[in-house]
């Protein structure tokens, strides 16, 4: 058994995964790890290239695309490490972040899960790292003016993360997905990722189930993960992200709070999106008065990102739970 299984699923993001396992070998020493690819019925390219580059990997493939978690879920079956780390393709790993990752995990027994600081490729942090487990409140409210202005409000939960003490370990209610250590027997207990969602929120799932076992969710400041973000969602239709995510959040509602707390969060967010709506359409006259092209182009982009999202809301948008290219619920895997 070797101390960490690396887990990374592609789907049409072969470049960034091959760049992504580059990063591993070049920072990662001291460590007996293996690392796995589940490739969810990719079209661009044959994963197969990784192993000629790569023959030390495996390679798992599915015939559908199953979505992040279940993908994630069949890369443990084939795996083997004590520890197990759920890291996006489209990451690079910076010095010796996965070493820093399994050493704060290990000096903490009570500690199930552990996340890192996520950086956008121009170097500034993204505060999705850490994560508060959502609330209809925290959902509605978390505008990104209001997120700047107030970054350390105990709403959006991310104080770890401008903490300025000696400390480079806190405990946080969930962290993200992008980047996630988990010790096997805990991931094991929990049942893994929950099969429901598709995309989205199933991290934040997982994080809940864990506290929920009674074990802590950490973060660590000191490991460091470039994140280019969104690689693979990029590539479905408009609107897939914008619906799936909401979506993704009533399932969760829906589990942890009981039906009429998921239908009460799609009223607020119907009437959170009639408000945008109505306010990107008085601004509207303006751009166009002072002709200002670039501004047309980004409020017809968020018209219509809140309008589908409040056609879902009210039932008039079918769910994009599934990817346009997900097959049926099972896999027959292939390893290489």
């Amino acid at each position: 058994m070797t101390d960490l299984s690396i887990i990374l699923v592609n789907w049409n993001c072969l470049n960034f995964t091959e760049q992504c396992i580059g990063s591993i070998c070049a920072t990662t020493h001291d460590v007996d790890y293996e690392v796995i690819v589940v490739d969810n019925a990719s079209a661009d390219a044959p994963c197969r290239v990784l192993v000629e580059k790569f023959p030390w990997m495996k390679l798992v493939l599915s015939e559908q695309n199953i979505g992040f978690g279940r993908a994630n879920n069949l890369g443990v079956r084939h795996s083997t490490g004590r520890n197990l780390l759920f890291l996006n393709p489209d990451t690079l790993v910076l010095k010796d972040a996965l070493l820093r990752m399994l050493t704060d995990l290990r000096a903490r027994p009570k500690a199930g899960a552990i996340g890192c600081r996520l950086f956008n490729p121009d170097g500034t942090l993204q505060t999705t790292c850490v994560q508060p487990i959502p609330t209809i409140f925290n959902q509605i409210f978390a505008l990104d003016w209001l997120q700047r202005r107030w970054p350390s409000l105990q709403l959006w939960g991310k104080q770890a993360l401008y903490y300025n003490g000696p400390d480079t370990v806190h405990q946080v209610d969930a962290v993200s997905g992008a980047a996630i250590l988990v010790r096997r027997e805990v991931f094991e207990e929990v049942g893994g990722f929950n099969p429901e969602y598709f995309m989205y929120t199933e991290e934040i799932d997982l994080c809940y189930a864990i506290r929920r076992a009674g074990w802590s969710v950490m973060h660590s400041s000191e490991a460091k993960v470039i994140h280019f973000g969104g690689q693979s969602s990029k590539k479905c239709e408009d609107g897939f992200d914008d619906v799936t995510m909401r979506d993704s959040i009533c399932r969760f509602f829906r589990r942890t709070r009981g039906s009429s707390y998921a239908g009460l969060y799609r009223i607020c967010l119907i009437l959170s999106s009639i408000c945008r709506l109505i306010t990107v359409a008085c601004v509207w006259p303006f751009a166009a008065m002072f002709k200002q092209p670039s501004k047309r182009i980004y409020l017809t982009r968020v018209f219509r990102k809140w309008l589908k999202i409040a056609r879902w809301g009210a039932g008039w948008e079918n769910s994009i739970h599934r990817s346009p290219k997900a097959g049926p619920s099972s896999a027959t895997p292939a390893e290489y």
